[in-house]
């Protein structure tokens, strides 16, 4: 039986799901929105961060794993948000939400300097363990995508991908966009071999998200 690169991750045991649902089942908090390094809240405990390009699903997705739907706030003016968003998960985790990107109305000068943001976190944050990058599953990997990709092996931070609005692709296309999805992957040494298919709509993969969270080092 051949192995494919980059598999689909498997649902996890019972008590790594019960371990997920605990860490998400505490406080969930808007802590603040950073617009400069000097803004970081405390290094004082584990953190994942999700980066995805404007309308991808990424708010959908963290008030999926919070169950909380109107914690990280969706627009529908791409790019719209140019902070680094903190929220707790109980006592022992951020979650951090990224600035979208791939937007094409934003000036210029704004741009640059939430790529200057970024690239500082990401280098500079000792705290994170790792990041999830999101990828719409009905297009796979983008140009505008792979940006973000190279910037994360620069930085050296492990990535996973997280397909998402799995639920709108179509039995027969899945596998296309699968496969272009692990070619792309596979050129990125900070890549984590494991594929993570969601829905947020549907709660497919939520389980596997949170449990994989509530299981970094």
């Amino acid at each position: 039986m051949t192995v494919l690169p980059f598999p689909i991750a498997e649902t996890p045991d019972p008590q790594t799901v019960e371990r997920g649902r605990l860490l998400f089942a505490g406080e969930t908090e808007f802590v603040k929105g950073v617009v400069a390094m000097s803004g970081l809240p405390p290094a004082d405990r584990m953190e994942v961060c999700f980066a995805g390009r404007s309308n991808v699903g990424k708010s959908s997705l963290i008030n999926a794993l919070t169950g909380r739907k109107g914690l990280a706030r969706a627009s529908n003016t791409p790019g719209r948000t140019q902070e680094i968003n903190y929220f707790t998960a109980g006592e022992s985790h951020y979650l951090v939400d990224l600035p979208g990107y791939g937007y094409a109305n934003a000036p210029l000068p704004v741009v640059a300097k939430w790529q200057k943001l970024l690239k500082q976190y990401l280098s500079g944050r000792q705290t994170l363990r790792r990041a999830f990058v999101l990828i719409d599953a009905r297009h796979g990997v983008k140009k505008v995508d792979e940006e973000i990709l190279s910037l994360l092996d620069s930085a050296a931070v492990t990535f996973q991908c997280v397909l998402t609005k799995t639920d709108k692709v179509k039995a027969r296309d899945r596998d296309t966009v699968l496969a272009q999805t692990r070619n792309a992957l596979s050129k990125h040494p900070a890549a984590f071999p494991e594929l993570i298919l969601t829905s947020s709509e549907k709660g497919d993969g939520i389980e596997t998200l949170r449990a994989t969270i509530a299981t970094l080092e």
